[in-house]
């Protein structure tokens, strides 16, 4: 499958990430497919509950990247990938998979995706969303008490044990991987008119070369 534009958004916990990738969801719908590095957290089966909520998940060797690598290379090539599913209520891996189909935009989303050279080489646009770490631990407090079943003091123990320590030691620097540095995430209208018109014109130059075919 020729000319699939692959693009990585990244970030830290809370920046806006979700937001950039779900507006380019809706006006683009079916020409858009993506791929959550969050879904390829390690399974941890052998481990209690309480032994997985002890681990460090935002380590890079948390994730199975290869695998990920793996499914991007097989969606360049025009055929559809098994992608795990993660359950974050219980911290593994769940038996399910969800069938990712090739499409001429792909989208990678993570905190860590510029943090592998190998998964940095399958992108062609990366897209880095800067946000204060303040309105960020707030956003994670607001989805983990939420949407993923988390009480406010084990939000907070992680967040100080692990999830900031790991940002300043891998997200943070990862940013100089980054091609483009969106303050503010999907509240930069700019940013986004402009990433919009780039996926615009990409679906476009296909259809015109198809058409000519």
């Amino acid at each position: 499958m020729d000319n699939v534009l692959v693009i990585g958004i990244a970030g830290g916990t809370g920046s806006g990430k979700t937001t950039i990738t779900k507006k380019l969801l809706a006006r683009f719908e079916q020409d858009i497919s993506v791929i959550y590095h969050d879904n390829y957290y390690k399974a941890h089966h052998e481990m209690t509950y309480e032994e997985r909520t002890q681990l460090n998940y935002d380590h890079p060797e948390a994730l199975d990247t290869h695998l990920l690598v793996a499914a991007l290379k097989e969606l360049k090539q025009g055929r559809s990938v098994e992608c795990p599913v993660y359950d974050f209520s219980i911290h593994d891996r769940t038996d399910q998979t969800t069938t990712i189909h090739p499409t001429k935009v792909l989208i990678v989303e993570g905190i860590l995706i510029f943090a592998d050279p190998d998964l940095c080489q399958q992108m062609d646009i990366k897209i880095f969303v800067d946000t204060d770490a303040d309105v960020r631990i707030l956003r994670r407090i607001i989805r983990d008490v939420k949407k993923r079943g988390r009480s406010l003091d084990s939000v907070v123990s992680q967040y100080l044990n692990t999830v900031k320590p790991m940002h300043e030691q891998f997200v943070e620097p990862s940013k100089r991987n980054a091609d483009i540095i969106i303050p503010e995430g999907g509240r930069n209208l700019v940013a986004l008119d402009m990433l919009m018109e780039r996926v615009n014109a990409h679906l476009q130059k296909d259809q015109e070369r198809n058409g000519n075919q």
